[in-house]
């Protein structure tokens, strides 16, 4: 996603506006009767909490947060932003997003050079050490960085792909085989969305991020609503329910491992419950090796569709 001779680098995001927005869709999700309020009779213009009454449960006056959603957060307080998060209801994660957005003076404003994502060398000796266990490696906006050949089994042929094109948001929605791998693609379209929104409060001038984001509005309806409703989560841990063109479904629990010496990139694995049918269909995938992975039965996963291989680091 370098930029091409003749344009112009992409526009970063407006943090006054991200900040904005962000708590007007916060406030607009919440009813009176939510919070403890009494809901008065006359009609409601706009739909939930107005800001008078978002101001009264955290102990503001109404000019100060009505300057604050308007995206003025100079010199506000932590102690002010810890009010508003329990007014709002904020998990941990929204939480951390508004006081990224509000405190600007916290982050650089000079654009710095776009950092070079590696993987350390025992990582990627304990991710091809992961025999049976699909397994990856995923950085800053969700590139993909590494993976072991269970990855590549389960989930298609990465290393077939440009380096540009190693990216979760890319390959959900713009590859139609990823809309057929997961079963329900709407909940992982709409978490892909929201740490790609958590990754945006933190770093508001990357570039590569913008410029994934513009060509994702454009390119798909579905990404343009999602990233409108400003939703922010972490990566954590669940149950996969995906339809492999080979093995057919597959229930598969997830971990996500933050790693200590990089706080951008995480391992994630894969697994099965022991026993299950599941468990059997990633044996088999396992014995077929490469060739499970480079089916043509999921033609839109990427030009490249499925295939195997193990992952190597973006140079």
């Amino acid at each position: 996603m370098d930029d091409q001779p003749g344009t112009s680098a992409p526009e970063p995001l407006d943090r006054r506006a991200e900040l904005s927005e962000f708590l007007r869709t916060r406030r607009a999700r919440l009813r009176p009767q939510d919070v403890g309020l009494p809901e008065f009779g006359r009609a409601r213009r706009v739909p939930g909490l107005r800001r008078e009454e978002l101001a009264q449960l955290a102990g503001v006056s109404v000019a100060y947060y009505t300057r604050l959603e308007q995206g003025n957060g100079r010199n506000v307080s932590a102690e002010v932003l810890d009010a508003i998060a329990r007014a709002l209801r904020l998990s941990d994660a929204e939480h951390a997003h508004l006081t990224h957005l509000a405190k600007p003076g916290q982050h650089k404003k000079k654009r710095r050079p776009a950092r070079v994502q590696r993987v350390r060398t025992g990582l990627l000796h304990l991710l091809e050490s992961l025999e049976g266990v699909p397994a990856y490696v995923s950085g800053a906006r969700s590139d993909i960085l590494a993976w072991n050949p269970m990855a590549a089994a389960v989930f298609g042929d990465w290393g077939a792909l440009p380096p540009e094109e190693r990216n979760w948001a890319r390959l959900v929605f713009l590859s139609p085989g990823y809309r057929d791998l997961f079963v329900e693609w709407d909940t992982k379209a709409s978490d892909m969305v929201s740490y790609l929104r958590l990754y945006a409060g933190c770093h508001p001038d990357d570039p590569q991020l913008s410029a994934l984001v513009g060509e994702l509005s454009v390119k798909n309806d579905e990404f343009r609503r999602l990233w409108a409703t400003h939703n922010v989560k972490e990566k954590g841990h669940g149950v996969k329910l995906l339809r492999h063109p080979l093995v057919g479904d597959m229930a598969l629990s997830y971990e996500t491992l933050h790693l200590p010496d990089d706080p951008e990139q995480y391992l994630v694995t894969y697994h099965a419950e022991p026993g299950s049918e599941s468990a059997q269909a990633l044996r088999l995938l396992a014995s077929w090796g490469a060739d499970a992975g480079r089916t043509e039965a999921v033609g839109g996963a990427g030009r490249a569709g499925f295939g195997g291989g193990t992952g190597r680091t973006p140079a």
